[in-house]
């Protein structure tokens, strides 16, 4: 596969592809056709007017933000040489602003995300951490928490997901250097996170498993121990998980009906064994393996996704939210398996 990339005036970028037929892999899933995917969405991304600022394309929870997890694990699978430039994009966006990140509903939003996505010892990142430690929540319901944005939209933009965004801002706090911390603000991210951790939907304890792995304080042990026991209690026979068994979910009778509705799903699948590839041990293993299996056995052959539709909305064919959903089962899943062949 040949790819040349053009870069237009200012942040305009383009890409152009090449390819001759990638062959199917024998262990059944082809990270060329999945990074392929990828890139391409991030090529409609950059281009699409609802995603632009004066200060590049939106990180999203969809698009965005997975995409910066998975195309560094596939880069060095297919040992490219350099980032991307949607990656170099996206990064410069959460760049921008670094500690002055303008009010407005995706503020604490993308502070968290370059927290967590900017690499170590960027120059962005000390003024970043103020920031974040600025906006976390000194009173009310989302005291030691930060807000998070909200639109009624599964699985990622609704009140009952803020502790999935505070995860992810616990994630970033232990994956950072000490001097970064703030001891007592990070007690009252623990408080915020360890309350009611039984009442809220899974798809959010997931992602408090997932800080866990770096900051163990944000999940007490009994926690922890009961969140796997109920992730391997619902795992399918066929080694997925539905996307029922991460809610509850807000209705949204206008949502499409999946094909596969209550059999296992792609992104549900692909970001639980992502989560456990790293939280679980020794009793989680078949588990894992057997999750993915079945992404292997699940990517698109033609396209490189891992197939999703909207759990909100039936959107117009071939729009840009269409696919939010699936962009993240395929970054999730081929993060995944890109971790374990490595």
């Amino acid at each position: 596969m040949t790819h040349r990339l053009f870069v237009a005036a200012g942040c305009v970028l383009a890409l152009a592809i090449a390819s001759t037929a990638v062959p199917v892999r024998g262990d059944g899933w082809n990270p060329q056709l999945a990074a392929k995917y990828l890139d391409e969405r991030q090529r409609d991304w950059f281009a699409w007017p609802q995603a632009q600022s004066s200060n590049g394309p939106c990180v999203s929870c969809h698009t965005g933000m997975p995409y910066l997890i998975a195309r560094p694990a596939l880069r060095r699978l297919l040992k490219e040489p350099q980032p991307t430039m949607y990656e170099t994009g996206l990064l410069d966006r959460l760049r921008s602003n670094a500690g002055a990140k303008p009010a407005g509903a995706l503020q604490s939003v993308e502070t968290i995300f370059a927290a967590m996505l900017l690499p170590q010892g960027d120059p962005a990142m000390q003024a970043t951490f103020d920031q974040l430690w600025a906006l976390q929540k000194k009173d009310g319901d989302l005291r030691g928490g930060w807000q998070w944005y909200s639109a009624n939209l599964e699985p990622w933009e609704t009140p009952l997901q803020f502790r999935y965004g505070a995860s992810l801002a616990a994630l970033a706090i232990g994956s950072a250097p000490a001097n970064l911390r703030n001891t007592e603000q990070v007690r009252g991210l623990e408080t915020y996170l360890q309350h009611d951790v039984a009442g809220r939907p899974l798809h959010a304890r997931i992602a408090m498993l997932w800080a866990s792995t770096k900051l163990s304080s944000m999940m007490s042990a009994p926690a922890r121990q009961a969140t796997i026991e109920e992730l391997m209690k619902k795992q399918q026979a066929d080694g997925g998980w539905t996307i029922e068994s991460l809610g509850p979910w807000t209705e949204h009778p206008d949502a499409p009906v999946s094909p596969a509705a209550g059999a296992s799903h792609s992104y549900a699948t692909a970001f639980t064994a992502f989560v456990l590839q790293q939280a679980g041990d020794r009793a989680t293993r078949s588990s894992v393996a057997r999750a993915l299996d079945w992404l292997k056995a699940h990517q698109d052959p033609q396209t490189g996704a891992w197939p999703a539709v909207s759990m909100n909305k039936k959107y117009p064919v071939g729009s840009m939210q269409e696919k939010f959903l699936q962009d993240a089962a395929t970054a999730f899943a081929a993060a995944a398996l890109a971790r374990r062949e490595r």
